[in-house]
């Protein structure tokens, strides 16, 4: 660190946007990458061949949709999805906001 602080992240101002799908990162641990991702349509079916993901919701509901039904996240529930299983995200309600944490590399692959 060289004598100075690490960044604070506040994830209300990191959230902010309103916009259709934001996602972007907000942290570096090792190889990983937090992301933050704030929706308010979903997101396309697609796969991560390399990476486990993780979600975290802190804000709305989220469902999680796999080829074999879908699941409802609130805030303060976490799921991981094992590398390679066909998913796709979509808001519950108006707008939700969660972390996820994968590979820094990890590849998407649109299905």
């Amino acid at each position: 660190m060289n004598g100075n602080l690490p960044e604070i992240i506040t994830l209300k101002a990191e959230s902010s946007t309103h916009s259709g799908y934001d996602n972007h990162p907000i942290a570096r641990i090792n190889d990983h990458v937090v992301r933050i991702a704030t929706m308010t349509e979903p997101y396309h079916w697609h796969s991560h061949p390399n990476s486990d993901e993780t979600f975290l919701v802190i804000e709305g509901r989220l469902s999680i949709e796999f080829e074999s039904g879908s699941l409802e996240l609130d805030p303060g529930q976490l799921l991981t999805i094992p590398r390679g299983v066909r998913h796709r995200t979509r808001p519950v309600g108006e707008r939700s906001v969660n972390l996820t944490f994968e590979l820094a590399h990890s590849e998407t692959v649109a299905a």
